[in-house]
């Protein structure tokens, strides 16, 4: 079989088949018509539904909005009245930096002037004193000393160092009261000379006595029969600051790097040797300076 069956000539289809309408070979489709009525029913339930919940999470939300809105009135209000108290609390805080600053300042005037009438009173006893002399651990023998038995002390002293006096050249003398609980009753005999040169004299024989004899001045100088080898001392008399500065001041001396230290008219001096100047101690303070600088 060498021929096929089909038409060779496609436009020469069969006249049954272009008869045929192309409408006759459309099938129609039946489908089932909705209930209007109930789907309408449905949507509006469902709009309310939808419309109902929006109307109460409106209403809360209002509601939760309200009680926010009056928490933040009331913060509002908290917060003005702790500016108001920060800006009142800050106002006091400058007046009393400013109240602080004035009493700073009149305290340190204060202590200025507390300072002048220190020195004042200072030169005051200094000049009271410049006349008098202190002979320290003089041993108490008899409970009713007299000031005649302190006057006979004072002569038997300056004939041994070799300074002659007489009682007009004491104006007063008198023994330093103790405390009554003390264990020492040997308390400092105070001696008012005539004049500066007669205590300055009988300073510097007390002194040159001293250099000059193995055995120092002692209660037997002063004609004590009994506690002869009490050992004595004589001084001027100082002021309780100049006493204290004093007593301070030796501590340079024993630390070796002031070589000297004295008194003169009630004020305080240190040197370091022969070639140094000499320092006037006019404070506490500045032995401490002067320990430190060492």
């Amino acid at each position: 079989m060498d021929k096929s069956f089909s038409e060779p000539n496609i436009n020469h289809s069969d006249e049954s088949f272009d008869a045929i309408s192309p409408a006759q070979h459309i099938t129609q489709r039946y489908k089932r018509r909705r209930d209007s009525l109930g789907d309408i029913d449905d949507r509006t339930s469902f709009k309310e539904e939808i419309r109902d919940m929006i109307t109460s999470l409106m209403k809360s939300h209002g509601e939760e909005l309200k009680k926010i809105t009056a928490v933040i009135m009331d913060i509002k209000e908290t917060n003005s009245s702790i500016e108001k108290s920060v800006e009142f609390l800050s106002e006091q805080n400058a007046e009393l930096h400013k109240k602080i600053e004035n009493l700073q300042r009149e305290s340190k005037k204060d202590k200025e002037y507390i300072a002048l009438l220190e020195d004042r009173v200072e030169d005051l006893q200094r000049g009271y004193r410049k006349c008098n002399l202190e002979i320290k651990n003089v041993p108490k023998i008899d409970p009713k000393e007299t000031k005649e038995d302190l006057i006979n002390m004072v002569l038997c002293l300056s004939k041994t160092i070799g300074c002659d006096i007489t009682k007009t050249d004491i104006k007063d003398i008198y023994r330093v009261r103790g405390k009554k609980d003390a264990k020492n009753g040997n308390t400092p005999i105070i001696i008012e000379t005539s004049s500066t040169i007669l205590k300055s004299k009988i300073l510097k024989h007390s002194k040159s006595y001293n250099n000059k004899n193995k055995q120092k001045l002692c209660s037997k100088h002063l004609g004590l029969k009994k506690s002869e080898e009490v050992p004595i001392f004589v001084s001027e008399q100082l002021t309780s600051k100049a006493a204290r500065i004093y007593f301070l001041a030796r501590d340079l001396s024993k630390s070796r790097a002031y070589k000297f230290c004295w008194t003169s008219y009630g004020r305080v001096y240190v040197r370091k040797d022969e070639q140094s100047p000499v320092i006037t101690i006019k404070s506490e303070a500045q032995v401490q300076k002067l320990l430190l600088d060492t």
